[in-house]
């Protein structure tokens, strides 16, 4: 009985190795992008924040579908894979903190408080890991201003 356990314990960590070995490929034409805010805006608080997907779909993390994951926001920081780690950063978790939102349950919005002044803000895409895809599904760096 114990070998049979070991077996099926080690088979379920073939299947989902990938997603957890920052290995999982991007699908071609997989885009992440925001909708409804444009670089440059000027925005008063609290601001929503909708999040856009296209060549993929969304699942919470944890949960290891081909093709799919699921959100988060970086804001306030250094584009993504410029960061403290430089391009290492894209092949690691995403950390959870508050420059790093993360939307595991799927969530495609989010409405922040953010006081007045400039700030930027990036999406990116993580696996069920919190891992970049490869390459990485990520959008450009905007810049808002909260009057």
């Amino acid at each position: 009985m114990i070998r049979f356990a070991t077996a099926v314990l080690f088979a379920a960590s073939l299947l989902t190795a990938p997603a957890y070995a920052q290995e999982t490929p991007l699908p071609e034409g997989a885009a992440v992008y925001f909708i409804g805010l444009e670089d440059g805006a000027v925005v008063t608080s609290p601001v929503t924040v909708r999040f856009g997907l296209t060549g993929m779909g969304v699942a919470p993390a944890e949960t290891v579908v081909e093709n799919t994951g699921h959100h988060h926001l970086l804001v306030d920081r250094a584009p993504f894979g410029e960061g403290e780690f430089g391009a290492e950063e894209l092949t690691l978790s995403i950390p959870k903190d508050d420059n790093h939102m993360h939307f595991g349950k799927g969530q495609t919005e989010v409405v922040l408080e953010l006081p007045p002044g400039e700030h930027t803000l990036q999406l990116v895409l993580g696996d069920a890991g919190h891992v970049p895809h490869v390459p990485p599904v990520m959008s450009a760096q905007i810049t808002i201003t909260v009057e």
